[in-house]
């Protein structure tokens, strides 16, 4: 698949587990998708060319940024602010805030590139806090989860907002025009979940959004895809993440030792070879690695720092599927036009209480009144 519009993108090649030489590789493979896409490679320059000798055809795509500065996977946000200045993922970011790139990637640490980015980017007007979006496989075809840990709790109008930052992410790499959403939640029954959850539902419910909403869903049903985008605030999306993680790479660990248990599974196995593949490429975590921060002045995608060259490929895949579609503008949109609405029914029902208000300490005055005669 190609692109007629030329895409920039700058590259923290010093993040990850393995740095340029998955980076650099995955770079190519991306290329390869897309012939017309610019790559900024920043990061050590001795590290990288020794990488894109193996791949002339991205040397000629590509222009290194040299720096000797990284941020390390242990490092704590506060020393990312502190000392991140100049690092290879400052300076990408820093491209994409200069205009230069279209969007950045990184594989390094998260806390520190959620903090960088908000710094050098800044969040989109009314956005408090951005969220960080994956990529959830399920029966149907992948969904948007947000937030998945950028954010430790949310209020009703942030997990409003993150609907409609889903959404937007969704028609950008999905193609969907009018995504399902729906609220991740301890029961479908009205009554049941915290506030801000209730609150939330209540107004995508009320609003006219672009978007179907179909309120509230439970944790076994995200992976049955009964939505295009599920909402959850930070923690309990985290953990979700974490769990599902964890689920699938024991239950690939049982099925592997039951194939292998006996001579007579060991010759079944062999002769579901192919099916085993179909899953295997199925489970891959590497067909949706890329998170994103939504809700910044600019696009900035998270790549799992263990992944391979696959993997990295697929994170530019999300990042070039936003630029495309231009969601920073359609979110700003988007979400002045929501917060207008929210005001408005904020306005109408304070108004209404304060009528309310009046009305019962009129009648009240009344009634003393009629008590005194």
């Amino acid at each position: 698949m190609t692109t007629r519009v030329p895409r920039i993108l700058a590259l923290d090649c010093m993040g990850g587990d393995h740095g340029p030489s998955v980076i650099v590789p995955g770079a190519a493979i991306a290329l390869e998708r897309h012939p017309n896409l610019r790559f900024e490679l920043h990061g050590n320059k001795t590290a990288i060319e020794a990488e894109l000798d193996r791949v002339p055809h991205l040397a000629k795509a590509a222009t290194i940024h040299h720096t000797d500065t990284v941020i390390g996977m242990d490092a704590k946000p506060s020393q990312a602010l502190r000392r991140g200045k100049g690092s290879s993922m400052w300076n990408a970011i820093e491209a994409v805030k200069a205009g230069r790139a279209d969007f950045a990637v990184s594989a390094g640490n998260t806390g520190a590139l959620m903090v960088l980015s908000m710094m050098i980017l800044r969040a989109i007007p009314g956005i408090d806090r951005p969220a960080l979006a994956g990529q959830w496989p399920t029966i149907h075809r992948s969904s948007i989860v947000l937030d998945v840990g950028a954010n430790i709790g949310a209020t009703a109008r942030e997990l409003a907002d993150f609907a409609l930052m889903g959404a937007a992410m969704a028609r950008a790499i999905y193609g969907i025009e009018r995504p399902t959403v729906g609220l991740l939640n301890v029961g479908s029954e009205e009554i049941k979940g915290v506030e801000e959850v209730k609150q939330a539902h209540a107004w995508l419910k009320q609003v006219d959004l672009d978007l179907d909403y179909k309120g509230f869903v439970e944790g076994d049903q995200i992976g049955q895809g009964l939505v295009d985008v599920v909402v959850v605030e930070g923690f309990a999306g985290n953990i979700a993440l974490k769990t599902a993680e964890g689920t699938a790479k024991q239950i690939a660990t049982y099925l592997k030792e039951a194939m292998t248990s006996s001579l007579k599974t060991k010759l079944g196995a062999l002769l579901a070879k192919s099916g085993f593949n179909v899953l295997k490429h199925r489970m891959d975590p590497r067909r949706v690695n890329g998170g994103t921060f939504l809700g910044l002045n600019g696009i900035v995608i998270k790549s799992h720092g263990g992944t391979d060259a696959i993997g990295f490929a697929s994170a530019i895949e999300v990042g070039h599927g936003m630029a495309a579609r231009d969601i920073v503008g359609q979110l700003k949109g988007d979400l002045l036009a929501f917060h207008s609405k929210l005001d408005a029914i904020e306005a109408s029902l304070s108004k209404r209480d304060q009528t309310k208000s009046g009305t019962d300490a009129k009648s009240e005055t009344n009634e003393k009144s009629g008590a005194a005669i």
